[in-house]
């Protein structure tokens, strides 16, 4: 499989970034790299997030504060949105 980003997703790890490197670039670093990690996990294993709450999507947990939304499309992975996790969605 392979890993595609939608420009919305884009913009939200950006933004997520740019929001936490403002009060700590360690920190927005750190958080960047963990996205990335778990992330290409998915590569190899693409189902392991949980089912998502719109019909067929995916949703993995990164980290305590944020969810990775994402489908399955032929043989892509693809990066929906990344959310806080106390952001209401869909």
């Amino acid at each position: 499989m392979k890993l595609a980003w939608t420009p919305q997703s884009l913009e939200d790890r950006r933004t997520i970034y740019d929001y936490i490197a403002h009060r700590n670039a360690g920190a927005a670093l750190v958080l960047d790299e963990l996205f990335s990690a778990q992330l290409a996990r998915l590569v190899d294993h693409p189902e392991s997030g949980r089912a998502g709450r719109l019909v067929s999507t995916r949703e993995l947990v990164v980290h305590k504060n944020y969810v990775v939304i994402y489908d399955l499309t032929n043989a892509e992975v693809r990066v929906l949105r990344i959310l806080h996790s106390t952001r209401q969605w869909p």
